[in-house]
C-alpha cells in the first residue's frame, strides 16, 4: 500500500532495526512528515568464512536482505535461481546481481509454498541466513517434499543501552520493531520502567508476543509482515492532529473538566440568584408550586 498522506508532523517515531535497513526506514518515515530516531537495538555482523560451495545446490531461498548481502560477499554465483521473502529482499538480490528473483511477498510460512510451486529441484534449496532464524524454512520445504538446507551467514548482536529509549518519558511517541529478537531487546531494557507514553508497532504476531506485559501505551501489528503494511500503522496510531492517542484522551479529560466546571457554576449561580430575578416562579414554587 502507498502512503501517500503525512498524518504525523513532527511525531517522534523511533527506528530500532539495524543498520542500514534503519537509515532506509528513516528516510521513508521522513518522506511521511515523521521524526525518526535511529536507535538500532541489534546489529548485523557477518560471519567470517571462506567461498561458498554450491555443489548440488540448485536454488537460493533468502528471508532478508542482510543474507542476501552476506552471502553475495561470500559467493560470486549468480545464476542460480533466488526465492526471497518479500520484495525488498527481492530487491537486494536484483541490484545484487542474481537475475531469476521470485518474491513471495510474505513470511517465511508463504515462501516455502511459493519454492515448493517451482520444483522439483535437481538439487538442494540452500538457504543463507541469521544464525538464530526467526522461522525455520528448511522444515517448512523439507514437510512440501523439497530438500534444503540452511547456512548461517550472519547474526544479530544485542546492542549496548540507548539512554534515551530505555527511558521513555510521556512523549516517548511509536516505536517500530521489526523482528521478535528486537522485541525481546526492548522487553527486557524496559523492564521495570514506566513506558505508558510509547506506543510499539510491530511487523507480526510474532514480534509482539515479548512485549506482552510490558506496560507501553498500545501494541499495534501490522496486517502483513512487509514494512509497508508495518508503515500502514502510523495514521491510526496518531490523532487527527499527528498527536499520540494518549495526547488526545489527555486533553478530551481537561475539556471534559471545563465543561463539568461551568456547568457546576451555572448551576449555582441559578440557585443563588433565580429568585430574585424570577420571583413570581420562586413564590409560586414556595407555595406548592400553585399558582395564584
Amino acid at each position: 500500500m502507498s502512503h501517500t498522506r503525512s498524518g504525523g508532523e513532527g511525531a517522534k517515531v523511533w527506528v530500532t532495526r539495524a543498520s542500514p535497513g534503519a537509515q532506509a526506514t528513516a528516510e521513508r518515515l521522513r518522506a511521511l512528515g515523521f521524526a525518526p530516531v535511529v536507535a538500532p537495538l541489534l546489529e548485523i555482523r557477518p560471519i567470517p568464512g571462506g567461498p561458498i560451495d554450491l555443489t548440488g545446490v540448485a536454488a537460493l531461498a533468502f528471508t532478508s536482505a542482510n543474507g542476501v548481502a552476506a552471502f553475495a560477499a561470500r559467493c560470486a554465483t549468480r545464476d542460480l535461481p533466488a526465492f526471497a521473502v518479500g520484495a525488498a529482499t527481492a530487491e537486494v538480490a536484483r541490484a545484487a546481481g542474481f537475475a531469476q528473483v521470485v518474491s513471495a511477498e510474505g513470511d517465511v510460512e508463504a515462501l516455502a509454498p511459493v519454492i515448493a510451486a517451482h520444483g522439483p529441484f535437481a538439487g538442494v534449496v540452500l538457504h543463507p541466513g541469521p544464525a538464530e532464524p526467526a522461522g525455520d524454512l528448511v522444515a517448512a520445504l523439507e514437510a512440501r517434499g523439497v530438500r534444503a538446507t540452511r547456512l548461517a551467514v550472519y547474526e544479530t548482536v544485542t546492542l549496548a543501552a540507548d539512554p534515551a529509549i530505555d527511558a521513555p518519558g510521556p512523549d516517548a511517541g511509536l516505536v517500530l520493531l521489526h523482528s521478535p529478537k528486537a522485541a525481546r531487546a526492548l522487553a527486557t531494557r524496559l523492564a521495570g520502567r514506566p513506558a505508558g507514553g510509547l506506543t510499539a508497532l510491530c511487523l507480526s504476531a510474532n514480534v509482539a508476543a515479548p512485549l506482552a506485559g510490558v506496560g507501553l501505551a498500545a501494541v499495534r501489528v501490522a496486517a502483513a509482515p512487509t514494512e509497508a503494511a508495518l508503515l500502514d500503522l502510523l495514521s491510526p496510531a496518531l490523532s487527527d492532529d499527528g498527536a499520540p492517542p494518549g495526547a488526545v484522551l489527555s486533553r478530551a479529560f481537561w475539556v471534559m473538566m471545563v465543561l463539568a466546571a461551568i456547568c457546576m457554576a451555572a448551576g449555582l449561580t441559578i440557585a443563588v440568584f433565580g429568585p430574585r430575578l424570577f420571583p413570581v416562579h420562586a413564590a409560586a414554587l414556595g407555595d406548592g408550586g400553585k399558582a395564584r
